[in-house]
C-alpha cells in the first residue's frame, strides 16, 4: 500500500506563531483600515488590543504619510511570540528612517512615534532588503491558549541589512536595527 497523504496537523507543528499579513495602499484610508484589521485579529485571537490598536495607527499613518511611494503598498504584519505581540509596518521608503523627536508644543503633528515608546516595550527599524524598512514595535500580551486559531502561514520573515544604533537585546524574530525601550 502506498503512503498516506499528510494531513494538515503533519505539516503546522503544534507550536504555530499566530501571525497576520496584509498589504495595504498608502493612505489614510489604508491607515485607518490597518488599526481596525489589527483589532479585529487581536480580538480573534482572544488577545487584548488598547495599546496595540494605537500602536497599529500610529505606524501605519507614518507608512502612509512618509513612506509612501505611489504605486507601492505598505505591510502590515502582527505575530505572537510567547507573550509578545510583535507589530511590524514595512513601507519601500528606506532611505527615510523614522526617530522620535519632541514636537513644538504648538506642532499638529509628530508625537506618533512618542506614543508608540510610551505604548509598547520596544520598538525599532530594520532596513532592507533595498528599498524597504520595517518599523516595528513589542508589546506584552498574554500568551495565546492552546489551540486559539491561528493566521495566515506560519515561517521566518525575510531578514534584511541592519543598523544598530543602540544596543539592546534583540527580539525573538527577526533580528532589530535600532532598539528603544521604554525605561
Amino acid at each position: 500500500m502506498g503512503a498516506s497523504p499528510a494531513t494538515l496537523s503533519d505539516v503546522i507543528p503544534e507550536t504555530a506563531i499566530p501571525n497576520f499579513t496584509v498589504l495595504l495602499s498608502p493612505t489614510p484610508r489604508g491607515a485607518r483600515l490597518a488599526r481596525l484589521l489589527a483589532t479585529q485579529q487581536l480580538r480573534h485571537w482572544g488577545l487584548p488590543f488598547e495599546s496595540a490598536e494605537h500602536v497599529v495607527a500610529e505606524l501605519a499613518a507614518n507608512a502612509a504619510t512618509h513612506g509612501k511611494v505611489s504605486g507601492r503598498d505598505f505591510r502590515l504584519t502582527l505575530y505572537v511570540v510567547g507573550g509578545t505581540l510583535r507589530i511590524e509596518v514595512t513601507d519601500t521608503r528606506g532611505d527615510r528612517l523614522p526617530c522620535a523627536q519632541p514636537a513644538a508644543p504648538d506642532a499638529e503633528s509628530g508625537r506618533g512615534l512618542l506614543l508608540v515608546a510610551a505604548l509598547a516595550d520596544r520598538w525599532g527599524v530594520t532596513e532592507g532588503p533595498t528599498p524597504r524598512k520595517t518599523v516595528w514595535a513589542e508589546v506584552a500580551v498574554p500568551a495565546p491558549a492552546p489551540g486559539r486559531p491561528c493566521s495566515g502561514a506560519t515561517g521566518g520573515l525575510s531578514q534584511g541589512k541592519t543598523r544598530v544604533k543602540e544596543p539592546g537585546q534583540a527580539p525573538p524574530l527577526p533580528p532589530t536595527a535600532q532598539t528603544h525601550s521604554r525605561g
